[in-house]
């Protein structure tokens, strides 16, 4: 089963390095990717997660997050019936972080 994690609390982890690259994983498109993201994520868009799912870790919690956290919810849901455990879907997605960081998303 995967949770939702807050911005806030996810921010925190963030700040205490607390997470690594591999565990936060984007999955916006390029161009959503260009416009806003947080250095310590890696871009994988939704539609290739199917094809690349032997890059996500299975050893640590993986991050999920989105543009406001819809489309995170459908990858977490997917990775759950692929067998991931150990998920977290940031709600609120990049929107509700760069709000908490001062950048205006929409």
């Amino acid at each position: 089963m995967w949770e939702e994690i807050a911005p806030g609390e996810f921010i925190t982890l963030l700040s205490n390095d607390a997470l690594e690259t591999t565990q936060i994983i984007d999955v916006r498109e390029k161009h959503e990717w260009d416009y806003y993201h947080l250095e310590e994520s890696t871009l994988l868009p939704m539609n290739e997660i199917p094809s690349k799912l032997h890059l996500l870790r299975t050893d640590k919690p993986l991050y999920i997050v989105c543009a406001h956290g819809v489309r995170s919810a459908v990858v977490c849901n997917y990775l759950q019936e692929k067998g991931y455990d150990n998920l977290r879907n940031v709600s609120g997605g990049m929107a509700a972080i760069a709000d908490l960081q001062g950048f205006a998303y929409d």
